[in-house]
C-alpha cells in the first residue's frame, strides 16, 4: 500500500481503502493530464471573463446586473440541458431553438387568445415539446435519417409553423401574472435564505450518504477533507450569491423594491438536480452513456438503442419547451422570432463550452449551467463595454471554437494515454 491511501476497518469488519487528500489531488491531476478535463476549462474561462468585465465596468458586479445575468441566461440554460442528452449520443438537434418558440406560441395562444389559465397553457406547451421530440427521435432512430438532416428540416419547418400559429406574424402579449413572474419576479428575502440553507444541507447529506454507501460496499471513498472542501465550496458560492441577490436593486425602492433570489434560479436548480440524478444514478442514465460511447456494443449488451435515441430527443424538446416558456416570461410576448436569432447557437455553445463532448459519451448537466453562464457573462459584459452585436458574435464564436478544439485535443490525449 502506498502513502497515498489509508486503510480502515468498519465495525462490520469491512476493509475500506480511502485515498489521502494528497493522493486524491494527485489522481485528479493525473486524469486532467490524461485528457479528462471536464468543466475545468469553462470554469477557469468564466472566472477570467468575470474578472475582466468587473475591472472594466463597475456596473458588471452591481446587484442589479448580477441578477440580470441569471434571468438573461436562463432560457439558454434550459435548452442546453436538453441538448446535453442529445449530444451524449453524438447526435445534434438544430431545431431546438424554434421548437421552443413553437411551444411558447402554443401556450400564448391558449392563455392570451383563448383565455385558458396558465395551468392549461404551460402543460400544453410541454406536451407539444414531447410530441416534437418523439417525432424527431422516431425519424432518426426508426427511419434511419441522420439527425442533422431531420433537425435541419425541422428548423425550417418550425419557422413556418410559428408563423402559422401567430397568424402571419402577429405579436401575442402575455398578461398572465404567473407566467410573467417565472423570469421576472423574486423570492422574498427570508425564503431566499431558507432555500440557500436547504440547498447546502441537501448537498452535504448527499455527499455523506454517498461516502456511507461506498463504505458499506467496501469501495474506495473520497477523503473526508475533500468531501468537506466540496461542501464548503458550494456553501461559499450559494451564500455569497444569496447575499448579493438579497440586496436592494431597485433605483427607487419606495416605488418598487427589488430584493431576493430570482424565481428562475431555484427552477434551474431543480432541473439540474433532477437530470443529474437521472444520468448519474439510474439505469437509464448508464444506458445513455453506453449508447453514446459505442452504440453497437450497447446493442449487443441488450440495451434498447432505438428507444434511448428517441428518449433523448423527447427530453431535448421538452427542455426546449421550458426554455421557450422562460424566454417568453422575460419578454412578456411571443413573436415570429421567438426561439430564433442566436438562441440555438447559444444553447449548443453553452453545452459544448461547459464540457459536453460533440463526439458523444461524455458530458454532465452541470456543463449546460456552466456553459450558459459563460455565454451570459460574455453577452452581458461585452454589452456593458459597448461592443456591437457583430463583435459579440465573433467573440462567442471564437470561444465555442476553442471549446471544441479543447474537446478534440482532450479526446486525442485520452486515447493516447489509455484513458478513453
Amino acid at each position: 500500500m502506498t502513502t497515498d491511501t489509508t486503510t480502515t476497518t468498519t465495525a462490520g469488519g469491512v476493509r475500506v481503502v480511502k485515498p489521502t487528500v494528497a493522493g486524491h489531488l494527485h489522481d485528479y491531476w493525473a486524469r486532467v493530464r490524461g485528457g479528462d478535463l471536464g468543466s475545468l476549462p469553462a470554469v477557469l474561462g468564466l472566472l477570467v471573463l468575470a474578472l475582466i468585465f468587473s475591472v472594466s465596468r463597475e456596473t458588471f458586479v452591481s446587484p442589479l446586473n448580477f441578477a440580470n445575468l441569471f434571468t438573461q441566461g436562463a432560457g439558454v440554460i434550459f435548452i442546453a440541458m436538453g441538448l446535453v442528452f442529445v449530444l451524449l449520443l453524438g447526435e445534434i438537434d438544430l431545431s431546438a431553438g424554434f421548437a421552443s418558440g413553437v411551444c411558447a406560441a402554443v401556450m400564448a395562444v391558449l392563455v392570451t387568445n383563448r383565455g385558458f389559465p396558465w395551468y392549461v397553457g404551460i402543460p400544453a406547451a410541454l406536451l407539444t415539446g414531447v410530441v416534437i421530440g418523439f417525432v424527431l427521435g422516431f425519424l432518426i432512430a426508426k427511419v434511419g435519417i441522420p439527425s442533422f438532416v431531420v433537425t435541419l428540416a425541422a428548423f425550417l419547418a418550425f419557422q413556418g409553423i410559428l408563423l402559422v400559429i401567430l397568424e402571419g406574424g402577429k405579436i401575442i402579449s402575455i398578461r398572465d401574472e404567473f407566467i410573467i413572474a417565472l423570469n421576472n419576479n423574486n423570492i422574498p428575502v427570508l425564503w431566499s435564505w431558507v432555500l440557500a440553507v436547504v440547498a447546502v444541507v441537501g448537498f452535504a447529506a448527499v455527499q455523506f450518504n454517498r461516502v456511507r454507501a461506498r463504505i458499506a460496499r467496501g469501495l474506495v471513498t473520497d477523503p473526508t477533507g475533500i468531501v468537506l472542501l466540496r461542501i464548503a465550496g458550494l456553501a461559499a458560492l450559494v451564500f455569497t450569491t444569496t447575499a448579493i441577490l438579497c440586496q436592494e436593486r431597485a433605483v427607487n425602492p419606495a416605488i418598487n423594491s427589488l430584493k431576493g433570489v430570482p424565481i428562475v434560479v431555484p427552477i434551474v436548480g431543480v432541473f439540474l438536480v433532477l437530470w443529474t440524478f437521472v444520468l448519474a444514478r439510474t439505469t437509464y442514465g448508464r444506458h445513455v452513456y453506453a449508447v453514446g460511447g459505442n452504440a453497437e456494443a450497447a446493442r449487443r449488451a441488450g440495451i434498447p438503442v432505438d428507444r434511448i435515441r428517441i428518449s433523448v430527443f423527447v427530453i431535448g424538446s421538452f427542455m426546449a419547451a421550458i426554455g421557450g416558456i422562460i424566454a417568453v416570461s422575460r419578454g412578456s410576448s411571443v413573436d415570429p422570432n421567438t426561439g430564433g436569432s442566436n438562441i440555438l447557437l447559444y444553447s449548443v455553445g453553452a453545452a459544448v463550452i461547459g464540457g459536453t463532448s460533440l463526439f458523444g459519451g461524455k458530458g454532465k448537466i452541470i456543463n449546460a449551467v456552466i456553459g450558459g453562464s459563460v455565454i451570459a457573462v460574455i453577452d452581458n459584459g461585452m454589452g456593458l463595454m459597448g461592443f456591437s452585436s457583430g463583435q459579440k458574435y465573433i467573440f462567442t464564436g471564437l470561444i465555442l471554437l476553442v471549446a471544441a478544439s479543447v474537446d478534440a485535443l482532450a479526446r486525442r490525449r485520452a486515447a493516447a494515454t489509455g484513458n478513453r
